[in-house]
């Protein structure tokens, strides 16, 4: 009796191990990249990941065009979601997008540029800690990332830059927001164009409450186009900058479709 005992613990300890070692170790990528285990290891650090196909990530097999590839991230099977992340294995920038849900749905629509065929994937953190990973892999003809945006020839475009269209319509329980802002997104790896993207943009309700922040990096396609499922509301007030300082600003409400800095 006195062995048994003895041993109970160590028994205990080893299955919680074997928990956490499996959410770690024990599932082979579904995606079977080569490039998983660093990209894990970069962005997630040393938090238990375990890939979860409750996470919905929608993008075409085959990229059209590889400069504008449309991708929705949908985690909300989840239940709570601290932070979702979206990164490109395969880009010579990894991270596309991250998202602080806060009041909002786990949800984000989005286009991104892709340089080659590459896996997409979204993370999305719950409040245990742990990161739940799924993803897909799009085949594109690539250089997405290293060709000039429309909008760097285009003599008027500074003329434009930072205007917001938006629309909002009444889900079951929820507003759909989906707006467009004018920024050329050019990610620094074309001789001669630095970078210069949209940094951060907050979606705040009329009385100032924070519903949802995004952090937008280069892959970002030009001229964003965001679906994002908000708390139901009237109105959104869009508060953003882009890493030159330059402001966004808008509302969008169910009577005005259409704002401008």
């Amino acid at each position: 009796m006195k062995r048994l005992i003895h041993h109970l613990p160590l028994v205990l300890t080893l299955s919680c191990t074997s928990n956490a070692l499996y959410a770690e170790q024990g599932q082979a990528d579904p995606l079977d990249s080569t490039m998983w285990q660093d990209m894990r290891r970069t962005l997630l650090g040393d938090a238990p990941v375990v890939f979860d196909d409750r996470i919905r990530v929608l993008a075409p097999g085959d990229a059209e065009d590889s400069m504008n590839v449309p991708v929705l991230v949908d985690a909300s099977a989840l239940g709570e979601v601290t932070r979702l992340l979206v990164f490109a294995e395969l880009n010579p920038i990894h991270k596309v997008l991250e998202m602080e849900p806060l009041k909002a749905k786990p949800l984000v629509g989005f286009r991104i540029k892709v340089q080659q065929a590459t896996p997409i994937r979204a993370a999305a953190l719950t409040p245990d800690g742990m990161w739940h990973v799924a993803g897909r892999i799009v085949d594109a003809a690539g250089g997405g990332c290293t060709v000039p945006s429309l909008g760097s020839g285009n003599s008027d475009w500074a003329s434009r830059m930072g205007e917001v269209i938006g629309r909002l319509w009444s889900g079951k329980g929820s507003t759909r927001l989906r707006l467009r802002i004018m920024h050329p997104m050019d990610t620094g790896l074309v001789p001669g164009i630095p970078a210069f993207h949209i940094d951060q943009l907050d979606f705040l309700d009329a009385s100032g409450e924070r519903l949802s922040r995004l952090f937008l990096y280069e892959p970002v396609a030009e001229n964003p186009v965001l679906t994002l499922d908000l708390p139901q509301r009237d109105s959104v007030t869009v508060l953003g900058a882009d890493n030159n300082g330059n402001p966004i600003e808008a509302i969008i409400s169910k009577e005005i479709r259409e704002a401008e800095l």
